[in-house]
């Protein structure tokens, strides 16, 4: 099996910013109540013209150029989102032409929060084994579309972003090890409940606001902590490593207390947490792919150093990625 590693990051943020002091004005709720529950400050918002397909493509855009590859090198593509443009095609076939890169196989991966994991470890395995050679990667959500801005106690949440990697072959380091779980039993717990064959628009749906994110945080909340605790040691395990060896955690951004308490369970300080939650919210599956693409551009992610990528979200879902960079 080759090595493999990611040898290109690019991320995309909308322009516009949605500050707590808006929220303020659309729903009873207060900056102090959404930073003290959060951690949240504002929230980036796409245009009314783009789609989770343009936001994409910038992303990608600026990771292949980071990589220093054409469109015409990459042979798969991979897009991890709970928001595409329709439901179908593909949000990475939109991406294909976006981009030129017409040799590449393309697919979508829904699977939320942990999406670009998910997308990460399908990836890996066909580079690995020779299928493919240069894998563009993307997590790309545009929630502000699903989101209930006359719901206080998820509007305040959600943002939208892009972010991409480019995964190869590499000489050394690269990804040490993936793991990946799902209990569908709490499928219940975060969901849009319409739009989909059991319970296709209709009046009643969009009465009811049934296409909008629906979501039971306080059990969320102590399965978040439980399960990406025990997803990262079990990834470390797997890697042959201990929480002492990280330089980088790279968790997904829903909630600051959630991340903290994470990090207090796995014995890290605060130095060894990647943290931009503040800046833009829950991005779902771009959250951990645009705080990756940061972490590398500022320089928090040196070359040898043990990255690991931690996410958990609707599905339920999750995983986690070691990767020695």
């Amino acid at each position: 099996m080759k090595r493999v590693g990611i040898i290109g990051v690019g991320e995309y943020l909308p322009k516009k910013v949605l500050t707590n002091a808006d929220l303020e004005k659309m729903v009873d709720t207060s900056d102090e109540w959404i930073i003290t529950r959060t951690g949240i400050k504002e929230r980036r918002l796409a245009a009314s013209n783009e789609a989770t397909s343009d936001l994409a493509g910038k992303a990608a855009q600026a990771a292949l150029e980071n990589a220093r590859l054409k469109s015409a090198d990459i042979d798969l593509i991979i897009v991890a989102t709970t928001t595409p443009d329709a439901p179908f095609p593909s949000v990475a076939c939109f991406l294909q032409t976006l981009i030129g890169a017409k040799k590449a196989v393309c697919f979508d991966v829904s699977a939320a929060c942990a999406g670009f994991v998910y997308a990460i470890s399908i990836a890996y395995q066909f580079i690995s084994r020779g299928a493919y050679k240069n894998a563009l990667v993307v997590g790309s959500e545009v929630l502000s579309r699903v989101t209930d801005y006359q719901d206080r106690n998820t509007c305040v949440l959600f943002g939208d972003g892009a972010g991409a990697v480019v995964l190869s072959e590499v000489k050394s380091g690269g990804i040490l090890s993936i793991y990946l779980g799902s209990d569908g039993a709490n499928a219940d717990l975060l969901k849009i409940p319409a739009g989909g064959s059991r319970h296709p628009a209709s009046q009643e749906t969009i009465d009811n606001r049934l296409h909008y994110i629906k979501m039971q945080g306080n059990e969320l909340f102590k399965l978040a902590v439980t399960i990406m605790t025990q997803v990262a040691q079990t990834a470390l395990k797997d890697a042959g490593l201990e929480c002492k060896d990280i330089d980088l955690v790279i968790p997904h951004q829903a909630n600051m207390r959630i991340i903290m308490a994470m990090a207090k369970k796995l014995g890290l300080v605060a130095e060894k947490i990647y943290l931009n939650i503040e800046k833009y919210g829950n991005m779902s599956s771009a959250s951990t792919a645009v705080a990756l693409c940061e972490a590398v551009k500022q320089g928090r992610i040196k070359k040898g150093d043990i990255v690991l990528l931690d996410a958990f979200g609707a599905g339920l879902v999750w995983g986690a990625c070691v990767i020695k960079w």
